[in-house]
């Protein structure tokens, strides 16, 4: 099954998920190891629709069931920004550091009990059928604050800004176990197990 990204830990995280479930006979690759297709930019107006057209692009390009998310950070206090665009908020796409900065300048003002955000994930599974294809859309939240300095070293993104809901630390000071039983994207993922597994026992 292709994951449409290049980051490794969300492979990784996709595989916790996989052992968790019991779910065996899926093996795993990334875009870095399938002959390069065109991917079409994220210009959708929702987190859905970006991880569909993703997983759409991938299904189509291979042939493979292809799994993509998109994700990111809607602070309440911005009404919701900067959502689908958490990846490029300073401009530059994928830029972590830059792009926590300006959020933390833009809430530099803003009192601890305004600082409410949560972390969202869309995650699409496009199966290739004889039809066409089948398409799954599931989406997780993760609720908590913005601290105002980094804290952490783990995650990526706005981890290190983000404080759960019932935790002292951020994101980026939780063990990858503790992050996969909360985060945004475990709990997305949670919700393709029995697709998944339906997937698996048809293989």
């Amino acid at each position: 099954m292709l994951v449409a990204s290049r980051n490794a830990k969300k492979l990784r995280e996709l595989q916790r998920v996989l052992d968790r479930a019991g779910i065996d006979g899926i093996e795993l690759v990334g875009l870095d190891t399938v002959p390069p297709y065109p991917e079409a930019p994220e210009t959708g107006e929702t987190f859905e629709a970006n991880a569909g057209a993703k997983a759409r692009d991938g299904a189509a390009a291979t042939g493979m069931p292809c799994v993509a998310d998109d994700s990111g950070l809607e602070v309440d206090a911005l009404r919701g920004m900067p959502g689908v665009l958490s990846a490029r908020w300073s401009g530059r796409h994928g830029d972590d550091e830059a792009n926590t900065a300006l959020l933390l300048g833009q809430m530099q003002d803003v009192p601890d009990e305004r600082r409410g955000a949560a972390f969202v994930s869309a995650c699409a599974l496009v199966v290739p059928s004889d039809d066409g294809f089948v398409t799954t859309v599931v989406r997780g939240e993760w609720r908590g604050s913005i601290v105002r300095e980094p804290r952490g070293e783990n995650g990526f993104g706005y981890d290190p800004v983000f404080r759960p809901e019932g935790e002292e630390r951020t994101a980026a000071e939780l063990s990858a176990e503790e992050k996969d039983a909360q985060s945004h994207r475990g709990r997305a993922l949670a919700q393709l197990v029995p697709a998944l597994a339906a997937l698996a026992a048809s293989a």
